[in-house]
């Protein structure tokens, strides 16, 4: 991190104690070092900005753990363990009632996933705020799982629930969902949690990089995500849009037609694990997933050309999606 002096006491204050890597240094330096230990290094960044990415108002605790926990599910998707990251912080101001929670929050979620803070560096802004953090991770050499190997026959699987993100956000801003569930705080409070505090599936990196032949994290939508899976391998894909795994909420947000399944379909900030998987690897997968206290769920098949992917209703109709993906611009 950058030397200052009032930058140096926020450093020492809030982000030293996080830095338990001792190629982090202290924090003392304007670099650290991670030792690779033979591994390849999967190296991942995003940043999460205020008003883009989570709201004015959402607490600093929750903001600390999506902005780390975004940057694991791309390692998680890559089948690969995370080794530790690097911060860069845009404030407005330093408020020990905004960085005490947020460091706070940032080391617990250091330390449930073994990924400590390495560097980084502090800045002041007048506009909104950001978060920028970039993350390493290990993998074997040559075992990273990118998006390229999807080949017709495999099956396509994800992790958790989808769309539930998406509903948090539309309740956090007053949306259908906010006035449906006007009665129901759990599930309000269930699918704001998953809006701002972000699942990610680490616990399954090694059986992603195992028997995964693509994968990537669900963070703008299922629909345009994998619309983008399949573009980098060359093929194409039926999703039958009944497996797609939904929460009870969202389940009974589309059954009250309050919101349509393409809001759910092309909803971002699931940070889900799309895969594709061989046909005779996919219930391995599957019971992993079970093991590890995980839902995985088998949604479609790849198949052979470069059309874009159909999303079949109960009955085999094609769905004609007006929108993949949640856009950032």
């Amino acid at each position: 991190m950058t030397q200052g002096s009032a930058e140096d006491s926020l450093i020492a204050r809030y982000f030293k104690p996080l830095a338990t890597d001792p190629g982090a240094l202290g924090l003392v330096d304007d670099a650290a070092v991670l030792s690779s230990s033979g591994d390849d290094i999967v190296v991942t960044t995003d940043a999460i900005v205020e008003g883009v990415h989570y709201l004015a108002t959402d607490p600093p605790d929750t903001i600390a753990r999506k902005a780390l926990r975004v940057n694991l599910s791309d390692l998680a998707a890559k089948g690969a363990a995370p080794a530790g990251f690097v911060l860069t912080l845009a404030l407005r101001s330093k408020e020990d009632a905004w960085l005490r929670p947020f460091a706070d929050a940032l080391g617990e979620d250091t330390r449930t996933f073994a990924c400590p803070l390495l560097g980084g560096d502090t800045v002041s802004t007048p506009g909104p705020q950001m978060i920028s953090i970039t993350a390493f991770g290990r993998v074997p050499n040559g075992r990273m799982v990118g998006r390229t190997g999807a080949k017709p026959g495999d099956r396509i699987l994800v992790t958790g629930t989808i769309g539930d993100a998406a509903l948090g956000l539309d309740v956090l801003t007053g949306g259908a969902a906010a006035a449906a569930l006007a009665s129901d705080p759990a599930a309000r409070e269930a699918l704001v949690s998953r809006y701002r505090v972000p699942q990610p599936r680490n616990v399954l990196a090694q059986a992603v990089r195992e028997h995964a032949s693509a994968a990537m994290d669900v963070s703008d939508g299922l629909a345009g995500d994998l619309t983008k899976l399949c573009a980098a391998s060359g093929v194409s894909a039926t999703v039958e849009v009944a497996n797609v795994p939904l929460s009870a909420a969202a389940a009974g947000l589309i059954a009250r037609n309050v919101v349509c399944v393409e809001t759910l379909l092309a909803g971002g900030d699931d940070y889900e694990v799309l895969c594709t998987v061989p046909p005779a690897h996919s219930d391995a997968l599957i019971a992993a997933g079970r093991a590890a206290g995980v839902v995985v769920t088998a949604i479609g098949t790849i198949v052979a050309g470069d059309e874009r992917p159909r999303f079949l209703d109960g009955h085999g109709q094609e769905l004609a999606l007006t929108r993949l993906s949640y856009s950032h611009f």
